[in-house]
């Protein structure tokens, strides 16, 4: 690795991308057969549905990040360029992503799942989130559906915008994203209650996460000369953040949890990004840059796409019984990740590589900054 790429490398965001992938394993295997009933087993409920929590915060540092990197475009070469943009997204997205379709078009054929063409009409057009409870071994891909129709509006929206008032418009999305789903819940359920489970997972209603991340990266520079800023994420009682977060995430559910807990638990999430990316030297910071944990990080794409085959709560096969489908779930994501998404991470680097822009943007955009871009993890819990 070269020391430009090395030093523009952001610190510990694979290691927070490890959490997340952690809490939706925990959150899918907790329910599977054979999973041990223990202390953490039986009371993990306390902190609420940790899995959906988990791809919250996929979703916060998916949005830092992609702002981040079309910002840094802008100052290097004037402009944002959504050809190059939407190149990026396709070659770190598409190429596991269609693997696994077709794994699951061939599991269809040999009469191993239940899959009807609707399905995958839905999955392919990046739209399950629109889906009323979808077949599970698809219904992780509503957060990923997410994250596309981000890509897709997001670019744009800086580029016509600029900076200023983009950061307008994702300000009025953190406040407009819980109101957005308690309207959901108050008004769609009593007309048809089929039809919340596709909506409470909409793009209006998710936006205000992926927002809150924007908000953070366009904020950040005039954030870093304000001495109360530093101070605040400096100082160790951030840590009681923590179980702040963790309280607002199991009361999610009720009317009051949503339009209050929800922005303060956004701000909790980038105070602890941010805390975490410039004290890499603390303890917190130590275990997140822990080479083990960063390539868990690294890794939570793959493991986001295949741990849905294996952690099958309704299942009674013996590969869907905890502890196998937790060994079976990381095997298929290692494969994945060796034979799919490194050689067109390898691909997108020598793209990059030939466009001619300016070596800061190339050390920003390249590499090690590059292995920590989000992507959605899942949770599909009936």
């Amino acid at each position: 690795m070269s020391n430009s790429t090395a030093g523009s490398r952001i610190p510990s965001l694979d290691g927070i991308r490890a959490i997340s992938i952690l809490l939706v394993l925990y959150g899918h295997a907790s329910s599977t057969r054979d999973f041990p009933v223990s202390i953490i087993g039986k009371y993990g409920g306390w902190f609420g549905d940790v899995a959906h929590f988990g791809v919250l915060v996929f979703f916060v540092i998916s949005g830092f990040l992609i702002t981040s990197l079309l910002m840094r475009e802008r100052e290097a070469t004037g402009t944002i360029s959504l050809k190059r943009f939407y190149l990026r997204r396709v070659l770190r997205i598409f190429p596991a992503f269609y693997a696994f379709i077709l794994v699951l078009a061939i599991a269809v054929w040999l009469s191993a799942i239940p899959l009807i063409a609707r399905d995958f009409a839905f999955a392919l057009t990046y739209t399950v989130n629109y889906v009323p409870n979808p077949p599970w071994w698809m219904g992780h891909l509503w957060s990923l559906s997410v994250e596309e129709q981000f890509y897709l509006l997001w670019p744009l929206t800086l580029l016509v915008l600029r900076k200023r008032r983009a950061l307008i418009v994702a300000i009025a999305a953190i406040f407009a994203g819980p109101l957005v789903r308690v309207a959901i819940r108050e008004w769609i359920f009593h007309v048809d209650s089929h039809s919340l489970g596709g909506m409470t997972k909409s793009f209006p209603a998710m936006f205000d996460y992926l927002a809150t991340g924007c908000a953070l990266a366009l904020l950040r520079p005039w954030l870093l000369t304000r001495t109360w800023y530093l101070r605040l994420t400096a100082s160790r009682w951030l840590a009681l953040t923590i179980p702040l977060v963790l309280l607002t995430n199991r009361m999610g559910n009720h009317t009051t949890a949503i339009l209050l807990g929800s922005p303060v638990m956004n701000v909790c999430i980038v105070l602890l990004i941010e805390s975490s990316t410039r004290h890499a030297d603390s303890l917190a910071g130590r275990f997140l840059n822990w080479k083990p944990i960063v390539f868990l990080g690294m890794v939570s794409y793959s493991l986001y796409l295949w741990q849905q085959l294996f952690l099958d709560y309704q299942s009674k096969a013996w590969m869907d019984a905890f502890p196998q489908n937790l060994v079976f779930a990381c095997l298929a994501a290692l494969a994945s990740w060796f034979l799919i998404e490194r050689p067109f991470l390898r691909l997108r680097r020598r793209l990059r590589n030939s466009t001619g822009l300016p070596v800061r943007m190339l050390g920003m955009a390249n590499g090690e900054l590059e292995l920590a871009e989000a992507i959605p993890t899942a949770t599909n819990k009936r």
